[in-house]
């Protein structure tokens, strides 16, 4: 598929950076241009500062990105990014961050959205300590990891953000201290893309799972994005025989029809009796 969208213009709606993560990646893969959309301040859309909520879901916030970057950027094919941060999906302790980078796709009416996902740093501190503080930033990877201060108790007061430079950090510090009835700050990692490493590693890694599903035809209408949409469970127990929960197969699908494709997969034949609801009840 990637000589569908060779020569092609997609716009990315942001102003964090992220074109310098996503371009590159679909540019090389796809042939395409991919275009920078300014014009709109993605921060009314939500923000990890907390300033603004995020209506609906985080595939929503990506879609609607897209949608408003063909609007504005008058093409037909338009791309979003949204991150997310949550508990990891073992434990759920760990913190962890999910990037999606979505393409929509108004010539072919059809929406194709990569994903990447790991685990993240998004620690926060609350303390009156300068020392702790610069501890603190040690830790999150400070100047490269940028942060964010506020005082403690008093939302009025605001906040700083962007702090990339530690005479940036020392008047911020000394700001919120004389804002909080406790001379207390809370600090935390400023988790916008162009002010977070890790985040913009994940997002190209979205961006090339994004380039790949993209380069994935249909086989019956070849439309993009022909891709894992399920698993088939029932691997069989290696002691009585019974299905698990484990996949036996993938099932890749269309996004525009309704065409599926049962893929067995390799390996194991049984699965380990750990995983049969009988032996392992």
């Amino acid at each position: 598929m990637a000589s569908a969208y060779a020569g092609q213009r997609m716009v990315l709606l942001t102003r964090h950076g992220k074109q310098a993560q996503i371009g590159p990646v679909l540019d090389a893969a796809l042939g395409c241009t991919v275009e920078l959309n300014a014009s709109y301040d993605t921060d009314r859309l939500g923000t990890f500062t907390r300033e603004v909520g995020r209506a609906g879901s985080q595939l929503e916030a990506a879609r609607h990105k897209a949608r408003l970057a063909i609007e504005l950027g008058d093409c037909a094919f338009g791309l979003g990014s949204e991150g997310a941060f949550f508990g990891d999906p073992v434990s759920g302790l760990l913190p962890w961050n999910r990037e999606l980078v979505v393409l929509v796709d108004a010539e072919r009416d059809v929406e194709v959205c990569g994903v990447a996902h790991g685990p993240a740093w998004n620690n926060h501190r609350q303390t009156g300590d300068w020392n702790e503080l610069l501890v603190f930033a040690d830790a999150a990877g400070f100047p490269d990891q940028q942060l964010v201060l506020r005082p403690l108790d008093s939302v009025q007061a605001g906040l700083r953000k962007g702090i990339g430079d530690r005479e940036a950090l020392a008047a911020a510090f000394r700001w919120a201290v004389s804002q909080s009835a406790s001379a207390t700050v809370l600090v935390e990692a400023d988790l916008r893309a162009h002010c977070s490493p890790r985040r913009r590693q994940r997002i190209a890694e979205a961006a090339t799972d994004l380039a790949r599903r993209l380069c994935s035809p249909c086989p019956q209408c070849a439309a993009p994005g022909f891709w894992l949409c399920e698993k088939r469970p029932g691997l069989p127990c290696a002691w009585c025989g019974e299905p698990t929960d484990l996949a036996v197969a993938d099932i890749h699908g269309c996004v525009r029809c309704a065409h599926r494709q049962e893929r067995a997969l390799g390996g194991a034949a049984e699965a380990d009796p750990a995983h049969c609801r009988i032996c392992n009840p």
